[in-house]
């Protein structure tokens, strides 16, 4: 799922959040299947695609709530608000290829880490499948039943412990209920593990073959756009202005700067607001007197962004690239871990900003269609927040599970009871279903080629 969400503090992450979903076998009589869609939290991956911007993207300002705009270079179509359920097209059949190439490769990659953690230990396992739904291709192998599903925004590995239809003893030493606890946890959590070895996999390819985005905060705010007939307009401010003084106070190399200027504009209706610009080489002074908003605030009709510039490093060796790397890849898990954070702590707030997997795949075909680069950091984020999302301990999640073992762990390894077991899946699953369908039909909807045809 997705979860498009901003913070305060002026650096807008796109976060991806993630929610496992069942396999397609429903009623439930489980058969110890791990299965899962792509979760997201739209914070972090912002982020990134704004360390693009001098490629691709520019931060065009903010919005009255606060958020950052963005806007694409290429074709400058405007954008809105990034918070909300404004989550761009399915245009560009390429660019949504990569996107659902992306989001089956990292399912690919976490399913993996089940299955071979299970078939390194001798464990049985039945099905392996990318995708829900309708079988398109399968092949069976060393009874196993790989297949390829209708939609590929999931997967799930199948193992014979419950099913009525195996032939296998189910007192058989191998099926995965009967190991001891240690072996289960690593079938369990190696699907997790496997999605952070291959975010730190991503990054490291993207360190050597790209460089890595970086930005140096400069002095002032930015002036990305002037609206005609505003009070910036009139006294003269231009779009490309920095802006670097106001009112005799100098403004810091912060992002928060922007946050410093717009609060004294709102501050000052109807009273001069003197600026020192800087425009090419030219210093000015400009004074603005804020038009008087409706809620009584002042307003001067602009769009504000941090002043920075951007460069790309490459790693020079591959000691370089694997700091590098490992650097990266620890600042995106905290921005993962502590977008999710602020969303459950303020899930009354943010809960309507949780979407599906069809905002995640518009999403990342607009960073395909924007940015080679961003892909990287998409890619990475979606692993990480996976990652991050199923060690929760929640119900159809990894982290249920192992919480359920950790249970089993403290009766003295006594096996909770198979139904009570199966409940607590099954009530877990169903809640996901219930959610994933109507967040899909939303977003649906909410797709801008769907909004115009309605």
């Amino acid at each position: 799922m997705l979860n498009v969400h901003s913070l305060t503090s002026g650096n807008t992450f796109l976060r991806l959040r993630s929610a496992d979903s069942p396999s397609p076998l429903w009623p439930l009589q489980p058969k110890s299947q791990f299965s899962r869609t792509v979760p997201i939290c739209f914070a972090c991956l912002r982020k990134h695609i704004s360390r693009q911007r001098p490629f691709n993207w520019r931060v065009e300002g903010l919005a009255r709530d606060g958020y950052l705009l963005f806007h694409r270079r290429r074709g400058l179509k405007p954008p809105s608000a990034i918070p909300g359920l404004s989550i761009g097209s399915l245009e560009g059949p390429q660019s949504v290829l990569e996107a659902v190439a992306i989001l089956t490769a990292i399912i690919v990659v976490h399913e993996s880490g089940h299955f071979l953690a299970a078939y390194l230990q001798g464990i049985h396992v039945s099905k392996f499948a990318v995708g829900f739904g309708p079988i398109l291709a399968k092949f069976n192998a060393k009874n196993v039943e790989y297949s390829i599903r209708a939609f590929p925004l999931g997967g799930f590995v199948g193992f014979p412990d419950n099913d009525p239809e195996s032939d296998i003893p189910v007192d058989d030493v191998n099926l995965l209920k009967n190991r001891p606890i240690f072996d289960r946890v690593l079938v369990i959590s190696a699907g997790v593990i496997a999605n952070i070895i291959f975010a730190y996999m991503i990054i490291f390819v993207q360190v050597l073959a790209v460089g890595l985005p970086v930005q140096e905060a400069l002095p002032g705010v930015l002036v990305p756009e002037v609206q005609a007939s505003s009070a910036a307009a009139r006294y003269g401010l231009q779009s490309g202005d920095v802006i670097l003084g106001v009112n005799g106070s100098k403004l810091l190399k912060s992002g928060a700067s922007v946050f410093d200027l717009v609060d004294i504009i709102k501050k000052s209706p109807s009273k001069t607001v003197s600026f020192s610009v800087e425009r090419g080489k030219t210093s000015l002074e400009i004074d603005v007197v804020p038009d008087l908003n409706s809620d009584g605030t002042g307003r001067i009709g602009v769009q504000l962004s941090p002043h920075v510039k951007f460069a790309k490093v490459k790693a020079r060796n591959l000691a370089q690239a694997v700091a590098f790397a490992g650097k990266e890849f620890w600042g995106l898990s905290f921005n993962v871990v502590d977008s999710l954070k602020q969303t459950f702590f303020n899930f009354s707030q943010s809960a309507s900003k949780v979407s599906s997997p069809v905002a995640i795949i518009a999403v990342g075909a607009e960073v395909a269609r924007s940015s080679t680069e961003g892909l990287y950091q998409f890619a990475a984020v979606l692993n990480i927040n996976l990652a991050v999302i199923n060690l929760l301990p929640l119900p159809a999640l990894d982290g249920g599970s192992l919480f359920l073992l950790l249970i089993e762990a403290a009766r003295g390894g006594r096996k909770i009871p198979q139904e009570i077991e199966q409940r607590i899946m099954s009530s877990g699953i169903l809640v996901v279903i219930t959610l994933g369908m109507f967040l899909i039909v939303r977003d649906t909807l909410n797709l801008d080629f769907i909004r115009e045809i309605l």
